[in-house]
């Protein structure tokens, strides 16, 4: 018996209940089968991989496989193996892209939030909403003005226009921000009166209390720099700077006549290699995600 069973004689059945408890099947009810509907794009995902050519065009479409086999991913390292430009070049630019974009943006979003949060400086209010409204804007909206920046910039066939481009992320500096805003501003007073500097604050205080935060932006950044073959295909002309995930789109789009039947088993086997990642580090870091989404101020 609990506090409040002990003062007011009311028994807490429903809240947090150690075990499980007949009160809890109405949350059962509702999201066992919303769980099992967001899961399907992920069965969806691993079944298609494993369908053989029959399967993958059957009409009416089937959903799972019926007899999986390894055909895809056998003629997908056939396809590899053929390439000009060794397969672990992509692979290896795809690696070194993605943990240099994650850890420049993890650095650019969490310092520009900390100063929109707790500085005190002139347009502040307007550069923030500024960043709320890029959020209204999809990618390929933007697309020509920013190639003209790339251009201005000299960046066009650099290692560099896989990473700034993704540099920046609204969302990023936006879910930073509202975390840090439940900071109190105590902590940072307290601080400063034991004579911290303002890169001592953010090291030593800011980051280590947005942990939650910073795993959230590191997946959404890691997805953004992981899963891009735009950059390649828009802004790279040599062929050993391009991505992994560039060279895997393409193995669809060079197969012609019967080898275009093939090729859709390749395509399923190389979005399951291409997502595999992504899955791995959501499991991973979902606690963290889940922190970030009840404390960042979202309504």
């Amino acid at each position: 018996m609990n506090w409040l069973s002990r003062y007011t004689g009311v028994r807490n059945r429903g809240i947090n209940p150690q075990g499980f408890h007949v009160s809890q099947l109405k949350f059962y009810i509702v999201l066992v089968p919303l769980a099992a509907v967001m899961l399907l794009p992920i069965i969806y995902i691993f079944s298609s991989a494993f369908k053989p050519p029959d399967e993958l065009f059957a009409f009416p479409p089937q959903f799972f496989v019926v007899n999986p086999t390894l055909r895809n991913f056998t003629d997908l390292f056939a396809r590899l193996s053929t390439s000009g430009i060794p397969v672990s070049r992509y692979l290896f630019n795809s690696i070194l892209i993605t943990l240099v974009t994650v850890v420049a943006s993890i650095i650019v979003s969490s310092a520009a939030a900390y100063a929109l949060s707790k500085k005190q400086f002139k347009l502040k209010k307007t550069l923030f909403a500024i960043n709320n409204v890029a959020l209204m804007f999809v990618p390929i909206a933007v697309t020509i003005p920013r190639f003209l920046v790339i251009e201005r910039l000299q960046l066009l066939n650099t290692f560099w226009v896989h990473v700034l481009p993704v540099l920046a992320m609204p969302v990023g500096l936006f879910l930073l921000k509202q975390f840090i805003d439940g900071i109190p501003d105590e902590v940072i007073e307290a601080a400063q009166i034991d004579g911290a500097s303002d890169w001592g604050i953010y090291w030593r205080i800011i980051l280590p209390m947005i942990r939650p935060a910073l795993a959230t932006i590191a997946i959404l950044t890691f997805q953004a720099a992981w899963n891009n073959a735009e950059i390649s295909t828009l802004y790279i002309n040599n062929e050993s700077l391009r991505t992994l995930a560039f060279y895997l789109s393409t193995l669809t789009t060079t197969t012609t006549g019967a080898n275009a039947v093939a090729g859709q088993g390749i395509a399923a086997a190389a979005a399951l290699i291409m997502f595999l990642p992504n899955l791995i580090i959501f499991i991973f870091l979902q606690r963290q995600v889940m922190s970030t989404m009840s404390h960042s101020g979202l309504k």
